[in-house]
């Protein structure tokens, strides 16, 4: 009788043991992606133009409230090219514009133009 527990306790421990190791293996946390991490991973196309690319953008979603109400002006290309670092900041990190959203790609826009020199192409 004692042997036959010996046998159950040892079929018991691979058991459990199995299992621990079987489901370590499945139990992988997946990568939570990161829209910043995102953006600064993507090409960046030096092309990207304020007139036809970013201005479309800021006219849609930012110059109702900072067209010059609100400061940052962003009306004129001195006022967005002053604050351009500000305004990559606030739509990266989506806390602008407020009660929209921008697409992944308009943000990707907006961060490439900022680090190619916020030009006025």
């Amino acid at each position: 009788m004692y042997r036959k527990f010996q046998n159950i306790k040892k079929i018991g421990l691979v058991f459990v043991f199995s299992v621990a190791l079987f489901s370590c293996e499945k139990n992988v946390e997946e990568e939570v992606t990161d829209p910043l991490k995102e953006a600064e991973e993507t090409s960046c196309d030096p092309n990207i133009s304020f007139s036809q690319n970013i201005n479309p953008i800021l006219v849609a979603n930012c110059i109702e409230c900072h067209g010059g109400s609100q400061a940052p002006n962003l009306s004129t290309f001195s006022g967005v090219n002053a604050n351009a670092s500000r305004v990559k900041s606030a739509v990266v990190s989506r806390r602008m514009p407020q009660g929209g959203s921008l697409s992944n790609a308009e943000i990707e826009q907006i961060s490439c133009w900022v680090e190619n020199g916020a030009l006025n192409n």
